[in-house]
């Protein structure tokens, strides 16, 4: 991988004088044709990511419905939620590396353009596997689709990431990142939300939902197009297996810098903690408090708001240093947050009756959550807030620490670690879940543990705040 010095020179010569030297006439980032094509692709992208995503959860959690008290009053719920969480999370560990590889030795342009026109192909198949669905209830065309997508945004993730140094002058990085990280939490909202809507409006029809991404994968193959042409980072580079995996100099880093290395790892943590979150946010809805697939995906969405608001409040207190108290305030602030939402009422809440008839017996795992859906609701706002703070510190310590020369493997090397984190959250979700069905727990009781695995980094990791470079 080429020294950012070395990617600029490159880019020198096909970029106007203004761009290239980040001088006095740097036209303004709003009036940018590339800047907001590269915006609409990875916000239209994110979109169909979530969106796609959230139907999948939700559809892998096949609870029995139906009007023969005997046959409700087993109890009988599948969610293999976590089947689907492994399947969406492998392909960003196994090709993450490589795809960093080809961003360098390639256009990251091209490889934007090139993704985006994939993301067409992969939202058709998903129009076919929703439609084998409404047929055959089957899930494995969809989850096959889940993985291809995956796989697609694994590709398309270094060279949107790398792709704003390249084409916008330094000048314009801090705004241009801060707009796209707020699109990409709207998208997020925006895709989990809609997913709940089509589940509700289409139950079996849902190709038609699918159809819509094709749409929008096209208007963002179309956006893409105004991204400004950038030349390979590094041309020569040669492919080494180390591409796939770790390179010997960031593993010779990591040794070395243990702050580097703690935050590395509390950082695999925390996503291993939020890769869990939104299956027991679907399982709480659709299990626990009997709602719609809407309402179900108005919790994870409201969980999205709270990360946005959090993340813009932690920018805002932490101007110009690395404030760690934000992320001692957050790993509380989520404990707390966590246990309540845990708690179950132990009440009969959950009962469903119609015309004096019983429909539906409980277990206790279908037991109610002491807050309900309606104080949930905020309750999860709150949840994502506090994330907003944990996440802000540690982010900007990751991206600031390495020396310059090694920042963008590192933050590949960040990247990889979160996939590994989220990776073992899928299958600590199924192993979780089939201890709530052998003990006949409350299903809100999965957010204890969530809460129990981030109580040594709340209790632990205490690391001191830093000042940041004026470079």
């Amino acid at each position: 991988m080429s020294s950012p010095e070395t990617a600029a020179e490159a880019l020198a010569e096909e970029l106007p004088p203004a761009l290239a030297s980040g001088g006095d006439h740097v036209p303004s980032l709003y009036s940018d044709p590339a800047f907001w094509g590269m915006t609409i692709t990875q916000f239209l992208g994110a979109f169909n990511d979530n969106l796609f995503k959230q139907l999948v959860l939700l559809l892998s959690i096949a609870a029995a419905k139906t009007g023969d008290a005997a046959a409700a009053a087993g109890g009988e719920v599948s969610d293999n939620q976590g089947l689907a969480m492994f399947l969406f999370a492998a392909p960003f560990l196994a090709f993450t590396g490589y795809a960093g590889f080809l961003s360098d030795k390639f256009s990251k342009r091209n490889i934007v353009v090139l993704c985006k026109i994939a993301e067409i192909g992969v939202m058709a198949l998903g129009a076919v596997a929703f439609y084998r669905f409404g047929q055959d209830q089957s899930m494995w065309h969809l989850y096959a689709v889940l993985f291809l997508m995956a796989t697609h945004s694994a590709f398309f993730g270094p060279a949107k990431y790398g792709i704003l140094p390249e084409m916008l002058p330094d000048v314009h990085l801090p705004k241009a990142n801060g707009f796209m990280l707020m699109t990409t939490f709207l998208a997020i909202i925006f895709g989990t939300a809609v997913a709940g809507i089509l589940l509700k409006q289409f139950p079996g029809q849902l190709w038609i939902g699918s159809v819509s991404c094709m749409g929008i994968a096209v208007a963002g193959t179309m956006a893409s197009l105004l991204v400004r042409k950038t030349a390979p980072a590094n041309a020569g580079l040669k492919f080494s297996w180390e591409a796939v995996g770790v390179p010997k100099d960031m593993m010779d880093l990591l040794k070395s810098d243990r702050p580097l290395l703690m935050a590395l790892l509390v950082s695999s943590i925390f996503w291993l903690l939020a890769g869990m979150v939104p299956s027991a946010v679907n399982s709480l809805g659709k299990i626990v408090f009997h709602v719609d697939d809407d309402l179900t995906s108005y919790l994870s969405a409201m969980i999205g708001v709270g990360i946005a608001v959090g993340c813009a409040i932690g920018g805002i207190v932490s101007k110009g240093k690395i404030d760690f108290r934000l992320l001692r305030i957050g790993s509380i602030g989520l404990l707390v947050g966590l246990a309540v939402v845990a708690m179950p009422s132990g009440g009969d809440a959950g009962k469903l009756i119609e015309d004096g008839k019983l429909l539906h017996v409980p277990h206790m795992s279908e037991s109610t959550q002491l807050l309900g859906y309606p104080l949930s609701m905020p309750t999860m706002l709150i949840l994502g807030a506090f994330t907003g703070l944990f996440a802000v510190p540690l982010q900007v310590f990751m991206q600031a620490r390495p020396p310059k020369e090694k920042k963008g493997r590192m933050i590949a090397v960040m990247n990889q670690a979160n996939w590994v984190g989220i990776l073992i959250a899928a299958g600590l979700y199924w192993l979780l879940t089939q201890l709530l069905e052998a003990f006949d727990w409350p299903r809100s009781i999965m957010f204890l543990f969530i809460a129990a695995l981030m109580l040594p980094i709340a209790i632990f990791y205490h690391p001191k705040n830093e000042a940041l470079s004026n470079d």
